[in-house]
């Protein structure tokens, strides 16, 4: 990537189409965040200091967040598009494709239900089947491809000479990193600080996104 990538040109000269692509990730991250954290309000016996927001897919109402992961994926996906046509460099938009990739396949392959949610849920963790692997994978690739684009526009916004949002770049990134790899480590208050770090990483794409609009 070079400087060019993040000079980006008065938002007057983009066409309406890339708009509209920059608003579906614009949209998209806050939209998820939202719906998780609405449900994760209301949903009874979930807590968030135990239960993934991911676990939000299981039980009757469960739909809800598999049409979450799948709704925010599809407008992640679109959004990408919307940077590859605003940005000169190519990694970000390829990255943040990935990262809605891996957000439909989070919303396809659902983890089975365990630690006591849904209510009636085995308490403890449950043998792991193909559909747990299979979330736990496309979780992986959407941490990873998220992490990697807040990197990539750290390291972009320094070389134009933005310091700040280089900065903000940077602790996005490594706050995900960081509440990702705790959450693994099975630390307390695991999924809280994984969904921080997801929130904040989801948030500054979004920024970065609306300003090139």
């Amino acid at each position: 990537m070079t400087t060019q990538t993040l000079a980006a040109a008065p938002s007057t000269t983009r066409d309406a189409t890339t708009r509209a692509l920059l608003a579906c990730v614009v949209v998209a991250n806050p939209l998820w965040v939202g719906v998780s954290l609405l449900q994760a309000a209301t949903r009874a016996g979930f807590d968030l200091t135990r239960h993934p927001l991911s676990a939000l897919s299981t039980g009757d109402l469960g739909w809800l967040q598999i049409l979450n992961f799948v709704v925010a994926g599809v407008l992640t996906v679109l959004g990408a598009v919307g940077l590859r046509r605003a940005l000169p460099g190519k990694w970000v938009p390829r990255l943040v494709l990935l990262n809605g990739i891996g957000m439909v396949a989070a919303g396809v392959f659902v983890m089975s239900p365990a630690n006591g949610f849904p209510l009636g849920a085995p308490t403890g963790m449950v043998e792991l089947t193909w559909h747990d692997y299979g979330h736990f994978a496309a979780g992986t690739i959407a941490f990873v491809s998220l992490i990697a684009a807040c990197y990539v526009l750290a390291r972009s916004f320094a070389r134009a000479g933005r310091r700040r949002h280089a900065v903000l770049s940077l602790v996005a990134g490594t706050a995900l990193l960081v509440g990702d790899l705790w959450a693994m480590s099975g630390g307390a208050g695991g999924s809280i600080t994984l969904a921080v770090g997801v929130f904040a990483a989801m948030a500054w794409i979004s920024t970065v996104a609306a300003e090139l609009r």
